[in-house]
């Protein structure tokens, strides 16, 4: 018996190397319905790396006690976007087609006696080509994990910037972004140096928890984009250790992706301004720390505050807004307010309940009655101007 690499062998198989290569193709057309979907320059592609791996193979095939040569050049006949059309477990059907059709045909195109050597070589050749294709589709992952990452750093320093063009959207798809529910950003400090592999692990847990997630890191600043139909607010709490020390910012969720600058605008001046509050939650809503933003010359704290709090107030009439400022104005005595109205206490009491109610802040509560009272100076100062 001759050896499998022996002259009149190896010649015989160079010889049906076109042969091999056409029923290879007539077999994936037959038998896989994805390949016969593909677009025709795809389907050209494939046929390339069937040729290239056919060539490599009788390569090999000349000397096959040395390691295979050519096995990983076989893919580069196509171009890298090929591996977005089809999967590793597609191009690992294809190896299978390759051997099923070499074994068929080993009887007619082995030299007599050398059918048996053909077909154990095509299998460990085989094996090769699979563990080559494991690696080009391992690459190409690399390389599209590092294009992906490059392009979240840009949408988060966008966001962060304030922009809202129609580009970030289409950024935010091509990293997968479903668009469905609401957003918010969350900001607090880095717990530590996050590396690329502690980066990934971060953005995974952070998608479990909400749904839809992008990652940021500015220099020793964690931000982090939610998004998703169930409880953001929630998620975001759930995410609390992955933060370092010091405060955690909330953003107040916005209803689309196109919003989404401004729930991070409202993050970042929090963080900016939650020093002022060391009785602060952990986690804080952006919005609880509309008087310290108000102090650090946010301009849409003041608004919001102004809106929300003094123009209601104003319009409710009734006497209630001078009720409030006799009330904060005395010490928030009851007493004191009631003598300078000359009202009863019960009835302070009662036009500060309508207070709560109008604005949703409480002015018997300590916390609460500084943001009114902020809310009052700034309504005031508005007048006056």
């Amino acid at each position: 018996m001759e050896p499998e690499g022996s002259p009149q062998n190896l010649q015989r198989v160079r010889d049906a190397s076109g042969l091999l290569t056409a029923a290879t193709l007539r077999r994936l057309d037959d038998e896989l319905g994805w390949y016969r979907d593909l677009p025709a320059e795809d389907r050209s592609y494939v046929g390339l790396v069937a040729q290239a791996g056919v060539n490599a193979f009788i390569t090999w095939f000349a000397d096959p006690v040395r390691p295979p040569h050519g096995v990983g050049e076989m893919f580069s006949a196509a171009p890298p976007e090929l591996t977005r059309s089809i999967s590793l477990q597609q191009t690992l059907q294809l190896v299978r087609v390759g051997v099923d059709v070499v074994e068929q045909l080993s009887d007619q195109i082995a030299a007599p006696g050398g059918e048996r050597d053909l077909r154990e070589a095509v299998l460990r050749y085989s094996r090769e080509v699979a563990f080559s294709a494991a690696e080009v589709y391992a690459r190409a992952a690399e390389v599209r994990g590092a294009w992906d990452a490059r392009l979240e750093a840009l949408v988060v320093d966008a966001l962060v910037r304030g922009d809202s063009h129609d580009s970030l959207r289409s950024r935010m798809s091509a990293l997968g972004w479903s668009g469905r529910g609401s957003t918010l950003v969350v900001v607090g400090s880095t717990a530590s140096a996050l590396d690329d592999v502690r980066t990934a692990e971060l953005r995974r847990v952070a998608r479990r928890a909400a749904g839809d997630a992008l990652v940021g890191i500015h220099g020793d600043r964690l931000v982090l984009v939610l998004g998703g139909e169930g409880d953001l607010v929630g998620a975001a709490t759930n995410l609390l250790t992955r933060f370092g020390p010091g405060p955690v910012v909330i953003g107040s969720p916005v209803p689309s992706l196109a919003e989404a600058a401004r729930s991070a605008r409202a993050a970042l001046a929090g963080l900016a301004a939650a020093a002022a509050w060391p009785q602060a939650p952990r986690p804080v809503m952006a919005d609880d720390l509309l008087p310290e933003r108000v102090l650090t010359g946010d301009v849409t704290a003041r608004r919001t505050l102004v809106a929300q709090a003094f123009v209601p107030l104003r319009d409710a009439g009734g006497a209630v807004l001078e009720t409030l400022s006799a009330y904060l104005g005395t010490g928030r005595s009851l007493e004191a307010a009631a003598r300078r109205l000359y009202v009863h206490p019960n009835t302070v009491r009662y036009r500060l309940r309508k207070v709560s109610e109008i604005t949703g802040w409480d002015p018997l509560d300590a916390r609460e009655s500084f943001v009114l009272q902020i809310a009052l100076a700034l309504g005031q100062l508005g007048d006056r101007d």
